[in-house]
C-alpha cells in the first residue's frame, strides 16, 4: 500500500497491486515447471493372486468363554463352544496355537464372574502361546 500527497495536501491511500501480480506470476511459473515431474516416479507393480493356488480360508477366531458355575466354584471354560476342563485348558491352547499364525484369542465372560478367574485364563493363554487376548463385551 502506498500513500501519496495530492496537490491540495490531503493524503490518499491506494493499493499497489504490481508486487502482488509479480508474486502470482512467479508462483504460476513454478507450478507449471514442477507439475510434469509429479506424474513421473516409480512404477508400482501390485502382485496378483496366482491362479494355481487357492487363497487360504481365514481361520475361525478362538473364543474362550467363562460361564458362571455354582456358588463358590470355578467357572466353566469353553473354547469355541466346546467345554474344556481347567486342567486341560493350557495344553489344548498350546495345540491350537502351535499351528496358527495369528496369536490372538478373544475372552468372553459372564457378568458375575470374579476377575481372578479372568486373569487366570489370560495367564494360561499367554503361557500357551497367545500374544494378544481381547476382552469381549455384550
Amino acid at each position: 500500500m502506498s500513500m501519496t500527497l495530492e496537490s491540495r495536501g490531503r493524503a490518499s491511500s491506494e493499493i499497489n497491486v504490481t508486487p502482488m501480480i509479480d508474486v502470482l506470476l512467479v508462483l504460476l511459473i513454478i507450478f507449471m515447471v514442477l507439475f510434469p515431474y509429479q506424474s513421473m516416479g516409480e512404477r508400482v507393480v501390485i502382485p496378483q493372486p496366482g491362479t494355481g493356488q487357492p487363497m487360504p480360508e481365514p481361520r475361525k477366531p478362538i473364543v474362550i468363554q467363562l460361564e458362571q458355575a455354582a456358588e463358590n466354584q470355578r467357572p466353566t471354560l469353553k473354547i469355541n463352544e466346546q467345554e474344556v476342563s481347567w486342567e486341560n485348558f493350557g495344553s489344548l491352547l498350546e495345540q491350537i496355537y502351535t499351528r496358527r499364525t495369528d496369536k490372538v484369542a478373544f475372552l468372553k465372560g459372564d457378568a458375575g464372574i470374579d476377575f481372578q478367574y479372568v486373569a487366570d485364563a489370560i495367564d494360561v493363554a499367554h503361557h500357551a502361546g497367545v500374544e494378544r487376548v481381547a476382552l469381549m463385551t455384550k
